[in-house]
């Protein structure tokens, strides 16, 4: 990465001995591990300079910890070039980067994702259920079939189904005999 900047008119490579003299750091990595994340950490402790990033992968939670170690640009390290990576560098020692909007977006997907899986209050289950759902479940109890519950609510097959599916998936749960009691555990059936 030092040869590549060096070949850069503009970007002066400083080594480790001359740290007074940093503005911004590039660091590369194959994939922003806790390892990678730990390393970025103590060059925030130790420079408090922004961070130009070069890494093909973050793993769960390295967004969030990129911005916190004053990450202000995120490049592909397979698509990097020299120009790109200079720009970068120029931009960040100039101050005309704060966190990416797309890092920042990025990390506000994140966030509102955890927020409706884990935090968001859960509603009642009645409320999750649509009628035909709740129909479906209420006749699988009784121990109908896919083939009895179409006949019975006059739907196809493939209707049921994709009933039985769409309740499964969206409620997490593994099979059929696991939403039945789901339903009567939250007292829908």
């Amino acid at each position: 990465m030092a040869d590549l900047l060096e070949t850069r008119a503009s970007v002066t490579v400083v080594d480790g001995r001359e740290r007074d003299e940093t503005d911004v750091v590039v660091a590369a990595f194959d994939r922003l591990s806790t390892d990678a994340v730990t390393a970025l950490r103590e060059v925030t402790v130790e420079l408090g300079k922004p961070i130009v990033l070069l890494t093909d992968r973050i793993e769960e939670g390295g967004l969030t910890a990129a911005v916190a170690c004053r990450v202000v640009a995120i490049l592909p390290k397979s698509a990097v070039t020299d120009s790109r990576v200079a720009d970068s560098v120029r931009s960040a020692a100039s101050g005309g980067m704060s966190p990416a909007s797309d890092l920042l977006g990025r990390l506000a997907e994140h966030a509102e994702r955890l927020h409706r899986e884990m935090l968001a209050p859960s509603q009642p289950a009645g409320a999750a259920l649509s009628s035909r759902e709740i129909d479906v479940l209420r006749l699988m109890a009784d121990g109908f079939d896919t083939q009895e519950i179409a006949t019975e609510l006059s739907y196809s097959e493939r209707t049921v189904k994709n009933i039985i599916y769409s309740v499964t998936d969206r409620l997490r749960l593994r099979n059929r005999s696991h939403a039945v009691a789901y339903a009567i555990r939250e007292g829908v059936i």
